[in-house]
This record gives C-alpha cells, structure tokens and sequence, in this order.
C-alpha cells in the first residue's frame, strides 16, 4: 500500500488545493454548494495528476534509476511492475473524468484535457526544451486556479493569477536552479544543460519579485475583495514575505533538490507560518 500511495504521488496533492483559491479568497467557503463544487474539482485534479505522474514515471523508469533519489521510487525499483502502474494509471484517468463530469462544463472538461495533454507531451519530450519545460510546470499551476474559479462559478482576479504565476515560475526555477547544482545532467535530466545557475539564480529571484509585487496588489485593489477586506489583508503581505524568504533561505541549502513539496514538507517552521498565514487569512475574510 505504501508503495501504491508512493506511486499515486499523494503528498503532491497538497499543490491541488490551488483550486480552492479562488473559493477562499472570495469569501464564499461557506457556501456549501460550492465547497462541494470545489471539492470534486479538487479530487479530479487529484487523479489526474496521479495519472500524470505514473505515466512520467513508466516512462522515465531507466534514467530514474541513475537518479540519487528517484531510483527509490516504486516503478524504477520494479517493486510495482510496469503493467501494475499502467492499470493504476488508466483507473486514475477515468476516475478524473467522471468526477469532473459531475460537474460538467465544456470550460472546466477543456481545462483538465490541457492539464492532462500538456503533461504527457511533457514527459514525451517537452521537458527537455528549456524555459518551454518550466513553463509546462507553471501552466499547471495556472490551470488549478483557472479550475476552481470555474468550477465553483466565482471570478478568478488578474491579480491572483499573475501572482500565481509569478510564484510558479519562482518555485520552478529554483527547483531547476538546485537540481543542476547537485545532479548529472548527463545522465538525469537532459534539459539541464540548457541552463546556468547564474541565469536560474536571476529568473528565480526576478520571479520572486513581480510575486510579491503583484500579491501586494491584489491583497489592496482587487474588486473580488471588498473595500473593509481589503484593508485588512494587505496585513498578510509581511507574512506572506517571510514566507518566501524561509523558503529561499531552505532551497539556497546545498543538500536541497529544490523541489517545493519536499522543502515544504521538511521544514516545520516554514508549515508553521503557512499555516499561520492560512489561518490568518480565514480570520479576516471569514471572521473579522
């Protein structure tokens, strides 16, 4: 069983909470017709991203296996066989499918069909492309939100999205940054001789930036935000920023892949200031 949650990617669904953001931040969590709604976009998301995984990890199951961490995973170490995963998988397509019909829309079945195909040609030869890799990452980010803003018929802000943007492209740089200073990229990831660290360490931080920026903005001039609110949760930018720079501090470590869940999951003071900043943010949207 640890081997098939291993394989399902489960602590990775943390990033799929993304599709509640919308939800959240408009005040509307207690509507319970749309937190049902934007439950089932969440376990649709869910599964498809399982499936995503197993099939990047079929795929890469050789080059896995020269990989100092990856080799460790279920299909490189053949503790789960290849037919095994491929059934796995095509249960987890299905299921994202009948779940998202639950609530069906050509806008929201349109979106999870992109996250799903963007995916694949991703793993069939996408990420080898730099910048055109990172940007594949980002653009899932970007569909979760979309998503949840549909799903639950609520107005996603431009401000949101450009922050969420923003954010990805920080979290995928620096996870590209750190994978090429502690991997072989010869034998690993193709993709990293594309880079330099220098110009990952720039992006990464120039990303970082136009998040804070952009987060700022939202927090002070989104209409989706009324006037008493917005007020209030411009209070969160600090926290906000001392988030990011715990994280920047965690991911500048030599031994960190840079993977963002991994950094997160391993760092209790950062879990404790996101979870701060959560709780803080329920507090005056919904409380206050």
């Amino acid at each position: 069983m640890r081997d098939f949650l291993k394989m399902l990617r489960c602590h990775h669904y943390m990033k799929n909470l993304l599709v509640f953001a919308a939800l959240a931040f408009s005040g509307q969590m207690t509507d319970t017709d749309k937190l049902i709604a934007g439950a089932i976009g969440f376990f649709a998301f869910c599964a498809a991203s399982s499936f995503v995984y197993i099939v990047n990890d079929i795929r890469d199951r050789e080059k896995d296996r020269l990989h100092p961490k990856k080799k460790d995973r279920p299909i490189a170490s053949a503790r789960i066989s290849v037919k095994t995963a491929v059934i796995t998988s095509v249960i987890c397509l299905i299921l994202a499918i009948c779940l998202i019909c639950l609530r069906f829309s050509i806008e929201a079945f349109s979106l999870l069909a992109a996250y799903i195909i963007l995916n694949l040609l991703y793993s069939w030869k996408l990420k080898d492309i730099p910048l055109l890799d990172v940007a594949i990452l980002v653009s899932g980010f970007f569909i979760r939100v979309l998503l949840g803003g549909i799903i639950t018929d609520i107005a996603v802000s431009n401000w949101l999205l450009l922050t969420v943007i923003s954010f990805s492209f920080f979290l995928s740089f620096g996870k590209r940054r750190n994978e090429l200073k502690t991997l072989d990229s010869s034998s690993t990831r193709a993709v990293l001789s594309g880079y330099t660290v220098s110009f990952l360490d720039k992006s990464m931080y120039l990303c970082l930036a136009l998040a804070v920026v952009f987060y700022s903005l939202w927090s002070v001039g989104d209409s989706t935000i009324d006037h008493y609110h917005s007020n209030k949760v411009v209070l969160s930018v600090p926290i906000v920023l001392f988030i990011t720079l715990r994280y920047c501090m965690d991911i500048e470590k030599e031994t960190s892949d840079g993977d963002p869940v991994e950094v997160l999951l391993h760092d209790k003071v950062l879990i404790l200031l996101c979870t701060a900043y959560a709780a803080f943010m329920m507090m005056l949207l919904y409380v206050l």
